[in-house]
């Protein structure tokens, strides 16, 4: 990707690894908000790039000082790449990770290129590519039984909505939940509330086809807000005086303040969208009541321990992932995908290589 609205498929060299890095033949990758925001040039990134930033594939090379995975073995990439030994990492907060060394210096040759010219990758993964190499902190091996689609979306999206629930909201059993934006990461905080044990859960979104997924994913009661005078009212109606729990998966400022108001309260609400460029208004007086608001990056999470987990309750058949995948598209069908992204009801396209 050269600019925004600006992709062509086109030959890149990959170099060998280095001494901390993991070469992959990727099988699947997704295509999420994040992608389309930096296609559409609403999130800035250095151009020009290879475009993606979740999938999963086979291991075919590592560098000399390489000791989590091995050749062979079936890995998801995350952008929650990890040094392992700043404040962050050494806290228990790598998602948050400042990143030192995860990248090659200005010194060292580039990862990829186009004759002479280095391209960036997204997120230090660049997954819309037939081959990956990334830091070795950037992938996590998994149980080769798991199918590489749903792999590839557990390196952003699933993992984002689950995290937001374990790890930043923490939901407790028998507490309400309304869950604001039902695509791949609204969807996995509809799993994650169910999974944690929460009895009411009311998904949030303007499309009823989704709607409906999310009742078969654990949403209790559905709403769209393009047939309701006032959705704060109608949450607050329907959870007989306001959720203990609500998230705001869209990335907007509206839905982000009406979250917060439909929390009854000591209720927390926790922003999952990208909120960059937005400015939130919201009535002091409700803070009285010990309502509260948070952002969380990536559901904080912790990939290395947690996607592993979250494999384990796909194959408990606790977390339902057979109809996340909306649609499956060859590589050569990026640029459609993208302009049609957010039109056709899609939970997550995923691009799969031969």
């Amino acid at each position: 990707m050269r600019g925004a609205r600006d992709i062509e498929i086109t030959e890149v060299a990959i170099a060998d690894p280095g001494p901390h890095e993991v070469r992959v033949r990727t099988v699947a990758a997704g295509i999420c908000a994040t992608d389309h925001g930096v296609y559409t040039g609403r999130q800035t990134r250095p151009l020009p790039q290879v475009m993606g930033h979740e999938s999963a594939g086979v291991v075919t090379a590592v560098g000399r000082d390489v000791t989590e995975v091995e050749v062979g073995q079936h890995v998801v990439t995350c952008m929650s790449v990890f040094c392992g030994h700043c404040e962050y990492c050494l806290t228990g907060r790598p998602a948050l990770c400042l990143k030192a060394g995860v990248t090659r210096g200005a010194d060292e040759p580039p990862r990829l290129r186009v004759g002479d010219a280095p391209l960036h990758q997204m997120s230090g993964i660049a997954s819309w590519a037939e081959e990956l190499l990334v830091h070795e902190h950037a992938v996590v091996a998994v149980d080769p039984r798991l199918p590489l689609e749903y792999g590839a979306l557990m390196g952003c999206g699933i993992t984002t909505g689950l995290g937001a629930v374990f790890h930043a909201a923490r939901v407790t059993p028998g507490s309400s939940v309304a869950v604001a934006g039902c695509g791949g990461v609204g969807m996995s905080i509809v799993q994650g509330a169910r999974i944690a044990g929460a009895t009411q859960i009311i998904a949030i979104d303007t499309d009823d086809a989704k709607l409906k997924l999310a009742r078969t994913l654990g949403a209790t009661h559905t709403l769209n807000p393009t047939g309701t005078d006032d959705v704060v009212a109608a949450v607050t109606d329907l959870s007989r005086g306001g959720v203990e729990f609500s998230f705001e998966a869209i990335g907007n400022a509206r839905t982000a303040q009406q979250s917060f108001l439909m929390l009854r309260p000591g209720g927390l609400t926790t922003l999952v969208g990208v909120q960059r460029g937005n400015t939130l208004e919201l009535p002091g007086g409700h803070f009285a009541w010990d309502r509260r608001i948070q952002g969380t990056y990536m559901g904080s999470n912790r990939f290395r321990l947690d996607i592993p987990r979250f494999v384990d309750l796909y194959f408990d058949g606790r977390l339902k992932l057979d109809d996340f995948v909306s649609e499956r598209i060859g590589l050569d069908q990026i640029p459609d995908a993208l302009d049609a992204f957010g039109t056709t009801g899609a939970v997550r396209t995923v691009v799969e290589f031969p």
